[in-house]
């Protein structure tokens, strides 16, 4: 979920109830929109400067503060627009959060040389200051589950993305639904929080050899 934007007017009180809902009902993600409500990627230029909280990775690290002064637990993130760098990386590995925001395949409306992190499966990423972060990449949309069904799914770990938005199309809710019921009688359902626990990458790799 995508803290509430204050200066956009958006309302805590009513974001925290909802928050507190979902928290109930699964393991809570923190999403960032980096320019905003209405922009999902950093707007042009935007940097982390070191020793600042500023750019990217500022803003990761002052919603994560908000977030658990509000009393929420988060245990993963998910980059707007599919962005990531390595400053955000290590401030979502100082947050002690699992990373959601790679994706095995290229999301098609990202130009060429966008940044983005590129996993063909889970994997833990060594950052430059030692760290290391768990990286649980998506691999499937809605679309690409519906279509590989007929077929073997070789991934170790099936993790399909989808937007609340999607909950909004009769068409696409219904393919979800029954897609995600079919890939039940084939792998054994659980939630990201139990892949965190469980499940040992087979890759661990630099932060950069994953970029996408």
């Amino acid at each position: 979920m995508r803290p509430p934007d204050a200066e956009a007017g958006e309302d805590e009180a009513r974001w925290l109830e909802r928050a507190r809902r979902a928290a109930e009902l699964g393991p809570l993600g923190h999403h960032t929109h980096w320019g905003g409500p209405g922009q999902a990627r950093p707007v042009c230029g935007a940097r982390h400067v070191p020793g600042t909280e500023d750019g990217p990775a500022g803003r990761v690290r002052r919603e994560g503060t908000w977030l658990r002064e509000a009393g929420l637990e988060p245990t993963l993130f998910g980059g707007g627009g599919w962005y990531s760098d390595e400053d955000v990386a290590e401030a979502i590995a100082e947050l002690g959060y699992a990373d959601c925001t790679a994706t095995s395949f290229r999301p098609p409306y990202l130009a060429d040389g966008a940044p983005r992190l590129h996993l063909d499966g889970p994997a833990q990423l060594e950052l430059r200051s030692g760290r290391r972060l768990l990286a649980l990449p998506s691999t499937h949309s809605v679309g690409m589950l519906v279509r590989a069904l007929p077929r073997r799914l070789h991934e170790p770990l099936v993790h399909v993305y989808f937007h609340d938005t999607d909950l909004l199309d009769r068409r696409r809710a219904l393919a979800l639904r029954a897609a995600l019921g079919i890939l039940a009688l084939r792998r054994t359902p659980t939630d990201l929080d139990a892949v965190q626990r469980d499940f040992r990458p087979a890759k661990t790799m630099m932060f950069a050899a994953s970029r996408g």
